[in-house]
């Protein structure tokens, strides 16, 4: 991977991960003209899944960082649609945040800004998107976050 994307990523330090294979009977991204849909990607690091529940035994930054490493899933996605160029993304289009939470936690926006934020470090002004963050009372796994994303590429 080269490009200004990459480097812009080696500058914030980040490695994207492999892209992680489906779990179930679907595609991790379909392409549509020039519009990418990037299935669900789920909560995980280096060490394995990140689970919890907001309001319960997570809170915001810990809920946030969950959502980061959404961002770095996706992104990873993205990479293998784009043949590896991810200077070929034209713009984040939306994204589609779920966060298990209990039913009197709140701050869904809050959390899903740890992949929303960082998107836009990442693609600059072709990062602001659209974007829905909603309660959910469980996610596969256990997994704190789930986000899904629609991109534009070239």
């Amino acid at each position: 991977m080269s490009g200004q994307i990459a480097a812009r990523l080696d500058t914030l330090g980040l490695t994207l991960p492999d892209a992680p294979a489906p779990a179930a009977n679907y595609v991790p991204w379909v392409q549509s003209g020039a519009l990418v849909f990037v299935s669900g990607q789920i909560s995980q690091g280096p060490d394995g899944l990140i689970k919890g529940k907001l309001g319960a035994d997570m809170d915001i930054d810990a809920g946030a960082a969950a959502a980061r490493s959404c961002a770095l899933s996706l992104m990873a996605q993205l990479r293998a649609a784009c043949g590896g160029d991810l200077d070929r993304v034209v713009r984040v289009v939306k994204l589609t945040g779920f966060v298990n939470s209990t039913a009197t936690f709140t701050d869904q926006p809050k959390v899903v800004n740890g992949c929303s934020d960082l998107l836009v470090e990442v693609f600059g002004d072709a990062g602001r998107h659209a974007r829905s963050a909603v309660s959910a009372a469980s996610l596969p796994l256990g997994v704190a976050v789930e986000i899904e994303g629609i991109f534009e590429i070239a």
